[in-house]
């Protein structure tokens, strides 16, 4: 197998500069772009506390009812354009986005900072490293 691979290479240098040209700008971008307005689930916690900051949940119910943070709002990242409104009075406090692992978070960021909100956030790692930190979450 490792003799076919590098055959590949050998038969194929530009398809393989291309692809590892893209990994590379790839995984700049995430580096980049993962540490913008991004919190960790200790600052998210300390938000929370401090400055009574919203944690928008953005999975599905079922995941939502499987286990959530404490005081979490639901509203699926489907649904999320129709049901701005219902966070309309949050404008002003720190809103915390979180999904699933933390990849899909900054599509609803933009929305909800597209629409005015002043002080949006993505849980880095999303809902499984609330929970691989061993984070305390209700179950309904």
């Amino acid at each position: 197998m490792i003799d076919q691979l590098f055959e590949f290479v050998q038969n194929h240098p530009l398809l393989v500069a291309a692809f590892a040209l893209v990994l590379v700008a790839w995984i700049a971008y995430e580096i980049r772009s993962g540490g913008a307005n991004g919190v960790t689930t200790s600052e998210a916690t300390q938000l929370v506390n401090r400055e009574d900051a919203v944690v928008l949940d953005i999975r599905d119910k079922n995941d939502f009812k499987a286990g959530h943070i404490a005081g979490a709002r639901n509203i699926p990242q489907s649904s999320l354009d129709g049901r701005l409104s219902e966070l309309e009075k949050f404008k002003s406090k720190p809103i915390i986005v979180a999904c699933k692992h933390g990849q899909t978070a900054g599509v609803a960021m933009a929305k909800l900072t597209k629409a005015g909100f002043e002080r949006v956030y993505k849980l880095k790692g999303g809902m499984a490293q609330w929970q691989t930190d061993g984070l305390p979450l209700v179950k309904k």
